[in-house]
């Protein structure tokens, strides 16, 4: 943006070149969760918005890049963002010996569970723990995956909302499969990334994407 400069004696003022404002930025994500609560699966819904219902389990760590239009600044144009998603194989071993480069320059995490399987809601504690001992505090997102499975939840709402209130963190109940609040939850760690704001979002089974 041209903006002149002071003028002195009467001479006409000069122009001066202002930086433009960073419209592209690159924020790095991770998924963590145990293994088969569906974290490959969500972002393979997200990036490409596909599902397969075949178990392929994740063998170390994977990458995937997306580009997303991210509205933060209002009023103002949104930014674009690529999204790096990393996915990582949910072994507790593996988790440890991986952790060093896996989390290195994280700048959010999504935290997946299974809602018919409470221990993998619990186990988010050691995954959550092991990302802050790399890259402290960074944002969390929890999601509670495979909401399309019939029969009773193993993991009800009430023990989601006290899980996530003590990480400061949102949480949203998604659906690989069908695709509900998928995408509306790797947006909103985005949002959250370059726009830090108190957590404030809670979604609920059916809200689609």
């Amino acid at each position: 943006m041209l903006a002149p400069e002071p003028s002195s004696r009467g001479r006409p003022a000069l122009l001066r070149l202002e930086p433009p404002l960073q419209s592209r930025v690159k924020v790095k994500v991770c998924l963590v969760g145990d293994s088969g609560v569906g974290k490959t699966s969500l972002i393979r819904r997200y990036v490409l918005d596909m599902f397969d219902d075949a178990y392929i389990q994740t063998l170390g760590a994977k990458v995937t890049k997306k580009t997303v239009l991210i509205p933060v600044h209002n009023p103002g144009p949104p930014l674009e963002v690529v999204m790096t998603i990393w996915d990582v194989m949910g072994n507790a071993g593996f988790r440890e010996l991986l952790k060093e480069s896996y989390f290195f320059g994280c700048q959010g995490i999504i935290a997946v569970c299974d809602v018919t399987n409470r221990i993998t809601l619990e186990d988010l504690d050691g995954w959550i723990d092991r990302a802050w001992d790399v890259s402290p505090d960074v944002p969390v997102h929890i999601l509670v995956n495979k909401v399309d499975l019939d029969g009773a939840p193993a993991v009800d709402e009430d023990r989601v909302k006290a899980f996530s209130a003590a990480y400061g963190s949102p949480y949203m109940f998604t659906s690989a499969k069908r695709g509900d609040n998928v995408t509306r939850a790797f947006d909103e760690i985005a949002r959250r990334i370059l726009d830090p704001k108190p957590a404030s979002v809670v979604a609920v089974p059916g809200m689609g994407r």
